[in-house]
């Protein structure tokens, strides 16, 4: 466990899960939390992030940083997303060791596994098959994130740690209307939709893919939970070279019920239809969540629950989402 002045570096913190894990370490008591913006520090400049460690010495890390966004995006920026990910990463791991820095969280994301993974997908599916194509390049740069944890662990007896987390919605999510990703998207064309009075919303592909949602918070208690776990626990569940852990429900929905929940949630009552020709992505991508039990967490937040929760947290911020 580490002291509540413990000098905590979170990278990211204006973002959906950053936010999340700075509100967390912040209801927890800590008082000595350290954050930049972009335009104080950019993550991708080698020389910025050296000085900045080497200046502040930092004792913990959460390096939840990265560039993200939908299929749309990934489609569409897909150099931007592995170039700009693969700097970040390096350049925050790298200083953090350079700097002494022994105990670090690096986020992940679900895509790391195969398109075709066994459902639900084990932290061991890693590396066992094709990633999905859509989001290749942002799926490459988390994998070596994994594995640059990994190999700092291994060489230099570093403490650092990965969480795979599942589909993630709640506060400060983006909800751009073509980069943002299925529930923002969805809860904003389902809004405007009710304000527009329109009889029909259509949602993209058949509507029979298998998600599962983790609400931001849960995201913040869990990242918090494994960060301070004592190391040979940890160690006991993941091993030097399988470092990660998965961060989720262990339950999933059709994007069927998820649409229809959030319609529900919205308040929107008119017809729901699909188009079938967008595209669908993975057929289901669902964790196992086993070893995270193992080690002592659960989520607390349902869907219909969160859903609602991050509707009410649009309706009183969409200003920063008009146009």
């Amino acid at each position: 466990m580490t002291g509540l002045n413990t000098k905590i570096f979170v990278a990211g913190h204006r973002g959906m899960v950053g936010s999340a894990i700075v509100r967390q370490l912040e209801k927890s008591g800590h008082t000595n939390i350290i954050t930049r913006s972009r335009s104080e520090l950019d993550l991708a400049n080698q020389r910025e992030v050296l000085d900045f460690f080497q200046a502040e010495q930092i004792e913990q890390v959460y390096l939840a940083a990265a560039k993200v966004g939908g299929i749309v995006a990934n489609n569409t920026y897909p150099a931007d997303f592995i170039y700009e990910n693969l700097m970040i990463q390096c350049n925050v791991i790298h200083s953090a060791h350079l700097s002494n820095v022994q105990q670090l969280l690096f986020l992940g994301s679900s895509c790391i596994y195969p398109k075709l993974a066994a459902q639900p997908m084990q932290e061991t599916a890693l590396l066992t098959g094709t990633l999905e194509e859509t989001n290749e390049p942002y799926a490459v740069a988390k994998i070596a994130g994994i594995k640059l944890c990994e190999s700092y662990n291994r060489q230099y007896g570093r403490d650092y740690r990965s969480v795979m987390p599942t589909n993630l919605y709640g506060a400060h999510d983006n909800y751009h209307p073509q980069n943002s990703h299925v529930i923002p998207a969805l809860l904003r064309r389902f809004h405007e939709a009710k304000l527009n009075g329109d009889k029909k919303v259509v949602a993209w592909g058949s509507g029979k893919p298998m998600r599962e949602f983790l609400y931001v918070d849960d995201m913040a208690d869990a990242s918090i939970h494994v960060m301070n776990l004592d190391k040979s626990i940890y160690d006991d569940n993941t091993g030097p070279t399988l470092s990660h852990i998965n961060i989720g429900t262990g339950v999933d929905c059709t994007i069927n019920e998820l649409v229809k929940t959030i319609a529900k949630v919205v308040g929107f009552t008119g017809d729901i239809k699909f188009d079938v020709t967008k595209p669908d992505g993975a057929p289901r991508k669902l964790m196992n969540v086993g070893r995270l039990k193992a080690l002592g967490w659960e989520y607390s937040v349902p869907l219909e629950t969160g859903l609602s929760k991050a509707y009410e947290w649009f309706l009183n911020n969409q200003d920063e989402f008009r146009g």
